[in-house]
Order: structure tokens, then sequence, then C-alpha cells
């Protein structure tokens, strides 16, 4: 889209100077591709944040919110509007006593997952350890209904803050919650249950900047074993020192998961250009040697063909793609 020289000058001084354009989305990804973001910014506090949301709300500009960039793939031509960061914003942590038995965790969409999996631990507070290894941030976890084996966020989430396009803060409770598999919505009485549905891309829709977790007191000796053990079997399985976005298919709902299928369509080790299927974990699609999200896009492809030919069943994704 077009940047005149006035909207550079107005997003400069809104966002405090954090603001970058023409920004290679390929440094914000965990599959380190994609190209450039029209405008990137990474607000350092709330007030911020909410005026650049309100701005762009007034002026129709698309607006992409991220947080560590772990489930998402960024077309080669990059993304025409605002990219924000919420990793220099909303990154606190802090606990209270809701009853007897729960202890409330309020932490912000911008921080990293796993240091709310350490925080719980370290506070002998039980209920966070499914999460250990998922990657990106809280607020992420919570758009895709983040889970593994051991649990799902659905099972610990309470509440959510939202940041509206008009810069006002509403709380949502559970009971308004609509989870379903990889997904989440919450429904709102200005809008539909559907309107909210998690998407990553948007000009006016709501932005989660909080979340409230229920957890329960533990041993930390205990808890830190468990983790341990978790993260143990977690690595022994998948390859998390390579650049990917996760498990890239969801799995189907019942018989064999996508990993499995796709491991026996025959296509472990399959690569096209730079992109790799893993040979440790056949629904990780690798960035093994420069890869352009072209090249992952095609191998993606070339997945859903074959597991739909041989299985009748179409692979779908877990991963968000976005961008040109």
């Amino acid at each position: 889209m077009l940047i005149d020289h006035s909207t550079k000058a107005f997003l400069k001084n809104i966002s405090g100077g954090n603001i970058r354009f023409d920004e290679p989305m390929s440094r914000h990804t965990s599959l380190r591709v994609g190209g450039t973001a029209d405008f990137f910014a990474e607000p350092e506090s709330l007030e911020v944040l909410a005026g650049i949301v309100k701005w762009t709300a007034a002026q129709r500009i698309p607006c992409l919110i991220i947080g560590g960039g772990s489930n998402l793939l960024v077309r080669d031509n990059g993304i025409r509007g605002l990219v924000i960061s919420l990793n220099k914003c909303l990154n606190c942590i802090t606990e209270n006593r809701k009853n007897d038995i729960f202890f409330e965790v309020s932490a912000g969409a911008g921080v990293k997952l796993q240091k709310l999996c350490s925080f719980a631990i370290n506070k002998g507070l039980e209920g966070m350890n499914f999460a250990l290894g998922i990657p990106g941030s809280v607020g992420g976890a919570i758009m895709m209904n983040a889970g593994t084996e051991h649990g799902v966020m659905e099972n610990v989430l309470n509440s959510v803050d939202l940041l509206m396009p008009d810069g006002k803060i509403k709380e949502i409770n559970k009971t308004n919650f609509d989870f379903t598999y990889r997904e989440f919505a919450w429904k709102l009485k200005q809008n539909k249950s559907a309107e909210n549905r998690s998407s990553n891309q948007s000009i006016n829709r709501p932005i989660i900047i909080n979340g409230k977790f229920l957890l329960t007191p533990n041993e930390p000796a205990k808890l830190k074993k468990e983790a341990e053990l978790i993260l143990a079997a977690r690595n022994s399985k998948q390859p998390t020192n390579l650049p990917s976005a996760g498990c890239f298919f969801r799995n189907p709902q019942s018989g064999m998961t996508a990993g499995e299928l796709i491991d026996k369509a025959g296509l472990k080790g399959k690569i096209i250009g730079g992109a790799l299927i893993s040979m440790k974990h056949a629904n990780f699609i690798i960035n093994s040697d420069n890869a352009s999200a072209a090249d992952i896009i095609a191998l993606m492809k070339e997945a859903q063909e074959r597991v739909e030919k041989r299985f009748n069943i179409f692979l779908e994704l877990e991963v968000k793609i976005v961008g040109e």
C-alpha cells in the first residue's frame, strides 16, 4: 500500500519511534521466511498500543498482531498494512489467591508461553505443565487454544482482557468463550461469535491483551520433575532445534495423526527448494536451507495432495498463512 510522508510521520510519533517500514518478516517468525511488512510497530506500553489500534481502525488500515511468530507463515511478497508485535509490551505476570483452591495468574499477551510455564513451576502452581515446549506467546496460545496430549488452554483459562478498536478494555469471562480444536472465540453482544473466531489479520477486531489462568498449589519439586519428563519426551520426538512453525497440520478428528498420515504417504524427508518434511516428525516442515515461503507452501500442498489421494483425508492447516 502507498505509504506517504504524513502517515510515516504520524506513526513514528504515535509509536514513540518504535516503528519500522518495509520490515522483513523473516526476522519475526520461527520459520525465518516472509517478505516485508509496510509498517512494523513494537509499542512499549498498553497506552501506545491503544493509540495505534484506534488510529489504524479509524484509517481502515489492516492490522496483524503477532507475538513470537511461531505459528505463522508469511508469504514472500509480504504484508500490506501494519504488523504490531506485542513482545515489548504486555509482558508482565502477576498472581493472587482466588479462593481456598485456586490461584489466579494473570499474564500479558506478549509473555512467552514458556516463561509462564516456568513462573507457575517456581511458584508451586499446577496446571501449565501441559504447555511445556509449545513455542510462542500467551496471546497466540489463547487464540489457537494451544495444547498437547497433556492438556489444552481451555482447561486453565478463566478470562481474557480485550483491547477494543475504540481503545477501551473489556473483560470476557470463560462463560462467554467458545473453544474448539485449535480455535478460540469469544461472544460479544455487538458482534456475532463467528466474527470473533480466531484470526490474525483484521481492521476492526478486538485484541487479546491479557489472560487469567486458574492454577492449583503443588510442590515445586514435583512440578519440575514432571516438566523434565515432558520436555525430554517432546525433544525426543520433535525437531525442536530447527526453524519450523511447530505442527503444520491439524490432526484429523479420528484415526491416525497428521504426522502418521504424512509418514505413511512416504513423505518423510521430502524436499522442495529449501523446505524439508522432518525425518523426526512428519508434521513438521523445516526451513533446512534458506527456504522461501513458496517452497514451504509447495511442500504443504504436496503433503495435502498425497495424503488425500491415498487416504481420502484432506489435511487442514494449523499454521496461519498471511500476506501476499
